[in-house]
């Protein structure tokens, strides 16, 4: 059984169009949050492809306790529900704490958890029973084949609206890797699959106070993704990444994100509609 998922008016899933999860690290301002959103959504409007708008308002996971975390729950929770109201995009975010959970759900068209919060239960019981759409982050630490534990957190909240993003996995210090089996094997638990690809070439904590990433082989990995079989991809955008206050060195160029997104659309189209819609051969797992 597959569980393909509802958001605003787009269904991710398998045999449903490839969708976009985009958007900048952090909120860093209005005017910087919105021109990355205006650009986006014209680019979803040339290109057809469903596009959901993502931001973070807090980022609780920084490096360092002196590092840019955003304007905090309540004024980005405005900012992303503005940019909801004008631009009419579905907009997600990550939440960290119980206590944001309500205030998120009431704006959020995805909640997202955290990769390293995937393991805390009660935390993603209480997600769950937003009934809202939810994006798990597959922990750096956590093996595909372990996902369906998570999952199961969810659906005993009788929410089965749910979206699994793969983001690379720990392989050794600072670094990351990517094992493209992981989307078919996660794709067994019948839920969507993402691929973040900016977050799969970050180098964690590389550089002291701050992570490093290696851009260039994003794209790379995007197209291995969307081959694959992925049903989205996820991907942070800034309109100057060298300068941005979060994550900027594996974030993409907004100015030349057009021609890889319509690879990554020409590859998906590509795929047989078997390769689309029926689930993987079944291999032993450990």
């Amino acid at each position: 059984m597959t569980y393909p998922v509802d958001i605003a008016t787009m269904t991710i899933g398998r045999g449903y169009p490839l969708a976009f999860i985009a958007g900048p690290c952090v909120i860093e301002s209005v005017e910087n949050t919105f021109r990355i959103a205006e650009g986006l959504k014209r680019l979803s409007e040339r290109l057809k492809f469903p596009l959901i708008f993502k931001a973070s308002y807090d980022k609780a996971n920084r490096t360092s306790i002196e590092s840019f975390r955003g304007p905090g729950a309540r004024d980005g929770l405005d900012i992303l529900g503005q940019i909801r109201k004008e631009l009419d995009l579905p907009v997600l975010s990550d939440v960290h704490r119980i206590s944001e959970i309500d205030a998120a759900a009431h704006v959020l068209d995805v909640i997202q958890v955290p990769a390293f919060l995937c393991r805390q239960t009660d935390f993603i019981v209480e997600v769950a029973r937003t009934g809202k759409p939810i994006n798990i982050k597959k922990g750096q630490f956590l093996a595909p084949w372990d996902v369906p534990n998570v999952i199961g957190k969810i659906t005993a909240m009788g929410n089965h609206r749910i979206l699994i993003t793969d983001r690379g996995t720990m392989f050794g210090y600072n670094n990351l890797v990517v094992d493209f089996r992981g989307i078919p094997i996660m794709q067994r638990t019948g839920y969507p699959v993402v691929f973040d690809a900016t977050h799969s070439v970050q180098t964690p904590g590389w550089a002291g106070t701050s992570s490093g990433g290696q851009r260039e082989f994003a794209p790379v990995l995007a197209r291995a993704a969307v081959a694959a079989g992925a049903d989205a991809v996820f991907m942070e955008v800034h309109f100057d990444p060298d300068h941005a206050l979060c994550d900027g060195p594996n974030s993409l160029y907004l100015d030349s994100l057009g021609p890889l997104l319509e690879e990554l659309l020409a590859i998906r189209s590509a795929l047989s509609p078997q390769q689309l819609s029926d689930p993987q051969a079944e291999t032993t797992l450990p």
